[in-house]
C-alpha cells in the first residue's frame, strides 16, 4: 500500500515546487502521519483545562509533577553560538526583512512564520525560500524601486519561529484535513536547511510559540527526535527556545524544560502574548480585568514575578532566559528619538537587573541601546547571566495571577479599537508586522486590544469617566474611531484597503458571547 502524502488545495507555482520537492513532501507527510492526530488531542486537553478555569478555578502548579520541579537536573549543554544572545531582532520571514535583520548589529535574527507573518500562501512559500537562500548565503532582493539588498560577510545567527499548535495550513491537507501549520513550517525548514546550518557551525534552531502544557513540549520533543533520526543527525542537534507567553505555561516551566531537555536552549518572556493570555485564561473572572494596555508594564507585580521566576527556572536548569520584545520604532526627530531610546533603556535595564541573558528588538535602530544595557550588566568576560539567581521567595500562584493596578479610560478604549482595526486590516492584506503610532504591532498586541474590550463589555467595566462599557457604548465609539482611522490613512488608502472588513471582524470579536481563542483563526478564513 502506497504511503499517504500531503495534498495541495491550490496549484503549485514554480517557486512552490522548489520548496515542496519530492523529498520535502515525503518528510512533511511522515510528520503528519505520526504527529497530526496527537496534536488534536493536545488541543482538546487545552480546552478541558480552560473549562475548569472558566468554571471558577485558578491556575496553579501541578501536584503530579512536583518531583520534576524538586529534582536536580539540567538541560543538555548549549552550543557555543547560543551562549551569547544579548540582542535578538525579530520580524517576518521575508527576503527584505531577513537580509536587513541578518545584517543588523545583533546576535540572532528570529525569522517569524507566526505572529509577524500573515500566512498567505504566497508568504509561506516565499518565507521558506528566503530561509533556504539565507542559510546558503545566497539571498538577495531587489525592491520595486530598484534598491538592491544582499547579505553581508558576517550575518547574525538564524532561528525560525514556527506557527503555534492551534493554527492550521488550509492550503495543504493530509487525509482530507488541513495540516498543522507548525508541522509544515518545521518540516520544510528542517528538511532544506539542517545540513547547511550545521556545516556553518550553527544548526537547525527554532523558536516554539504558545506552549501551554508540558505534554505539548513532549510532543515537540518527539517531533525533533524523529526528524534527527530520519536525517541521521545526533539527538540534540536541534535546539529550541520556548516562548513562555501563556499563563498556563508559567506554572509548568520546569516540566517544559524537562520534556525538552535534549533540545532546550532557552525560555523567552513573550510579554505581549502573555498579557493577552492572562486576559484569555481569566476571562470569566471579573476580579481579574486588566486596565488600559499602556498601564500593563513589566513593573506590574504579576509580570515582574513572571520574569523573575522564568530566569530562576532557566538558570537552575542550564538554559538561557530571554527578555521580551521592545516594540518601539526610532523617530526621525532627534529629541523624540532620544525619548524613545530612553524608554527602551529603562525597560531593558529592568530585565537585565533581574538577570535576563538578552532581549528582543523590532528595529535595528534599537540594537546599540539594548546591547549596551546587557553588556554593562554582564560580569567582565561573561556573555550571559547563567550564574544569576533572582529572588523568587515570594513568587507563588497567587502573585502570578494577581490583578493588575491601573485605570480603565475612554482613551484606552479608543486606542484599542484603532490599533486592532488597523492591524487586522494589514493582516488581511498580507502584512503581519505593522508600524502603528510609533510601535511595531504584531498579532499579539492586537490580541490584547480586542481581548480587553471583550472583557470590559462582558463584565460591564466602568471607565474612569463613569461610563459603563456596554455594547451601545462600544458601537458608538467604534463608529467614531473608524472615522478617525479613515481620516488618518486618507480616502485613497481606505478605499484600496479592507478596513470595513476589519471593522466587521473587530465587532464580531468584541461582541460575541463566547470569547474567540485567537483573532487569527477567524481572520485566516478571510485570507
Amino acid at each position: 500500500m502506497a504511503e499517504q502524502t500531503i495534498e495541495f488545495t491550490t496549484p503549485l507555482t514554480d517557486e512552490a515546487r522548489a520548496v515542496f520537492t519530492d523529498d520535502a513532501v515525503r518528510f512533511v507527510s511522515a510528520l503528519c502521519e505520526r504527529f497530526m492526530d496527537r496534536r488534536g488531542l493536545l488541543l482538546e486537553a487545552r480546552r478541558a483545562w480552560q473549562a475548569r478555569v472558566d468554571g471558577g478555578a485558578l491556575p496553579g502548579f501541578r501536584e503530579d509533577t512536583a518531583e520534576i520541579r524538586e529534582a536536580d537536573w539540567t538541560v543538555r549543554p548549549l552550543p557555543a553560538p547560543l551562549l551569547d544572545r544579548r540582542v535578538e531582532i525579530t520580524g517576518p520571514a521575508d527576503a527584505k526583512m531577513t537580509i536587513n535583520a541578518l545584517n543588523a548589529d545583533v546576535r540572532v535574527f528570529m525569522a517569524d512564520f507566526e505572529d509577524a507573518l500573515s500566512p498567505t500562501w504566497a508568504n509561506v512559500v516565499a518565507g521558506q525560500m528566503a530561509m533556504k537562500q539565507a542559510a546558503e548565503r545566497t539571498l538577495e532582493h531587489t525592491s520595486e524601486a530598484g534598491k538592491h539588498y544582499a547579505l553581508g560577510d558576517d550575518p547574525a545567527i538564524l532561528l525560525a519561529r514556527v506557527r503555534g499548535l492551534h493554527l492550521d495550513e488550509k492550503h495543504v491537507t493530509y487525509a482530507g484535513k488541513p495540516i498543522p501549520g507548525a508541522l509544515l513550517d518545521f518540516g520544510l525548514y528542517y528538511h532544506h536547511n539542517h545540513r547547511t546550518l550545521t556545516e556553518l557551525g550553527h544548526g537547525p534552531w527554532f523558536y516554539v510559540p504558545k506552549l501551554e502544557h508540558a505534554q505539548e513540549a513532549a510532543w515537540w520533543n518527539d517531533v525533533f527526535t524523529y526528524a534527527q533520526e530520519r536525517y541521521e543527525q545526533p539527538v540534540g542537534t536541534i535546539k529550541a527556545t520556548m516562548l513562555i507567553e501563556t499563563l498556563p505555561a508559567v506554572f509548568e516551566m520546569d516540566e517544559i524544560l524537562y520534556e525538552l531537555r535534549d533540545h532546550a536552549a532557552a525560555l523567552n518572556c513573550g510579554r505581549w502574548d502573555y498579557i493577552f493570555s492572562y486576559i484569555k485564561t481569566l476571562k470569566a473572572h471579573e476580579d481579574r480585568m486588566l486596565p488600559d494596555r499602556g498601564a500593563v508594564t513589566m513593573s506590574q507585580p504579576f509580570l515582574d514575578a513572571y520574569s523573575r521566576l522564568l530566569i530562576d527556572t532557566c538558570h537552575r536548569r542550564g538554559a538561557l532566559a530571554m527578555g521580551g520584545m521592545s516594540a518601539f520604532i526610532p523617530r526621525k526627530d532627534p529629541e523624540e528619538n532620544a525619548a524613545v531610546l530612553e524608554k527602551v533603556r529603562k525597560d531593558k535595564q529592568l530585565e537585565a537587573d533581574n538577570g535576563h541573558d538578552g532581549s528582543w528588538v523590532a528595529h535595528p535602530g534599537l540594537a546599540d541601546t539594548v546591547w549596551k544595557v546587557y553588556s554593562d550588566a554582564f560580569e567582565p568576560g561573561k556573555t550571559n547571566q547563567l550564574h544569576v539567581r533572582p529572588d523568587v521567595s515570594g513568587v507563588d500562584a497567587a502573585l502570578l495571577c494577581q490583578p493588575s493596578e491601573g485605570p480603565k479610560t475612554m482613551e484606552g478604549l479608543r486606542t484599542n479599537i484603532r490599533v486592532a482595526v488597523q492591524y487586522i486590516e494589514a493582516w488581511l492584506g498580507g502584512a503581519g508586522a505593522v508600524a502603528i503610532y510609533g510601535l511595531m504591532e504584531d498579532a499579539a498586541t492586537a490580541e490584547i486590544s480586542r481581548a480587553s474590550i471583550w472583557q470590559w463589555i462582558h463584565h460591564g467595566a466602568t471607565l474612569g469617566s463613569g461610563e459603563a462599557v456596554d455594547e451601545a457604548l462600544f458601537m458608538r465609539v467604534m463608529g467614531e474611531e473608524m472615522s478617525v482611522v479613515k481620516s488618518e490613512v486618507g480616502a485613497e488608502r481606505w478605499n484600496a484597503g479592507r478596513f470595513e472588513e476589519a471593522g466587521e471582524l473587530m465587532r464580531e470579536l468584541c461582541l460575541q458571547d463566547e470569547f474567540a481563542e485567537f483573532l487569527t483563526l477567524g481572520a485566516y478564513e478571510r485570507l
